[in-house]
């Protein structure tokens, strides 16, 4: 989020959307209350609100290769959104700054256009924030706030060549169907510079997994920015505009936004002045919790796994201490669906000694970034990556 004053507006008509209770879509139903599988998810997602929903994924998910779409974790920002869309009457506009302006259909766009897929790591630039000290506002995801999944559609660059950007094109803007519950509520709307949407990576996304996306997730389409932060990541896109100046809508100018320079390091006592927007995530590695019941017995070996990932080079090394950060050893990387998918690990410890015990993971990317010994710290709890944490206690 941005300065705390657009945080407290922000709330504030958040509750007001609650209050409504009620959805965008004129014909389906409201999602199901807490407590229940919540419009196609599973009935343990971590429910961090209703309006609008915030879901995250269970931790166990952790180790698979790719997420369940019943499982990937949600992140909506108003509070009315679409429980049904009806993909014949569905139109993408494309319009602004073009020679052509468009409105496609979803057969359209599969007719017209090359499909294509990747697999590439979906995370909130929040995933972690509880774990900031001092604590800061925010939904408090845990670890959970992420997944890595096959998406497939066509590319951006072909929907924008098919309009013709014209000359002076600076960027491109995405809306969805979303809407908040009063008209004075800035809409979400995120950009792109040209040339980033020109590139190889974002896609127009309609399927997850092999499958149509889940409602929740952005069905009927959604953009995909391989290595990018979630917050990208429009759902549900109904508008597409190449605009001939900078964008300075709310969510690029005032929220998601980080310090400038410094690794989006900033002091509660000393908050910067100056910020930027969030752009590519950093190199990140998390634990697979151990199970119920799974405690580590001294001399007897222990299996520890996770995943890794960074903004789009890869994963070249992942390392394990089992003395706190003392020596670091080698884990053993599995299968590579590719350099914006997550990398899953594998590593074996065997306890010297009963009592408490503390495991330590990190990663370095291809590109030579490893994950810093330092906590990052920054007012809206953005981009953690210092290595993580496993506390046991061994019999």
């Amino acid at each position: 989020m941005g300065p705390r004053t657009d945080r407290r507006d922000f709330l504030r008509l958040v509750a007001a959307g609650t209050l409504a209770g009620c959805s965008r879509d004129r014909t389906g139903s409201p999602p199901a209350p807490s407590g229940e599988p919540y419009q196609g998810k599973i009935a343990d997602m971590v429910l961090h609100a209703e309006r609008p929903p915030n879901l995250e994924m269970p931790e166990r998910f952790l180790a698979q290769d790719f997420t369940p779409n019943d499982a990937m974790f949600v992140r909506w920002h108003e509070s009315l959104l679409p429980t049904s869309v009806d993909s014949a009457t569905y139109r993408l506009k494309v319009g602004g700054h073009v020679e052509r302006p468009l409105e496609l259909s979803l057969d359209d766009l599969r007719a017209r256009f090359p499909g294509t897929s990747l697999v590439a790591v979906n995370q909130c630039s929040g995933n972690g924030r509880s774990a900031f000290s001092p604590r800061v506002p925010g939904v408090q995801w845990s670890r959970g706030a992420v997944g890595n999944a096959k998406w497939t559609g066509v590319r951006l660059r072909e929907v924008l060549a098919a309009a013709g950007a014209k000359a002076g094109a600076v960027e491109v803007t995405f809306g969805g169907l979303d809407r908040a519950p009063l008209e004075s509520v800035p809409r979400f709307e995120k950009s792109l510079a040209i040339a980033a949407a020109n590139g190889d990576e974002p896609l127009l996304a309609w399927a997850m997994n092999d499958a149509p996306l889940p409602m929740l997730n952005g069905y009927p389409l959604r953009l995909v920015v391989p290595g990018w932060y979630s917050t990208y990541w429009v759902k549900a896109l109904e508008a597409i505009t190449v605009l001939d100046h900078a964008f300075e809508g709310f969510w690029m100018k005032k929220a998601y936004r980080i310090p400038a320079g410094d690794g989006a390091r900033e002091r509660p006592d000393a908050l910067s002045k100056d910020t930027a927007p969030l752009g590519r995530m950093n190199v990140r590695s998390l634990f697979v919790p151990l199970r119920a019941g799974e405690t580590p017995r001294r001399g007897t070996m222990v299996e520890l796994q996770g995943v890794a990932w960074d903004g789009g080079t890869g994963i070249a090394r992942v390392e394990v201490s089992f003395d706190g950060g003392g020596a670091w050893h080698d884990a053993r990387l599995e299968s590579d669906f590719g350099p914006f998918a997550w990398r899953r690990w594998r590593a074996v410890w065997m306890p010297e000694a009963a009592g408490p015990a503390t495991v330590l993971v990190r990663a370095t990317s291809v590109s030579g970034e490893r994950q810093e010994d330092e906590p990052r710290w920054n007012r809206s709890g953005y981009m953690r990556n210092e290595p993580e944490r496993l506390d046991v206690v061994v019999a």
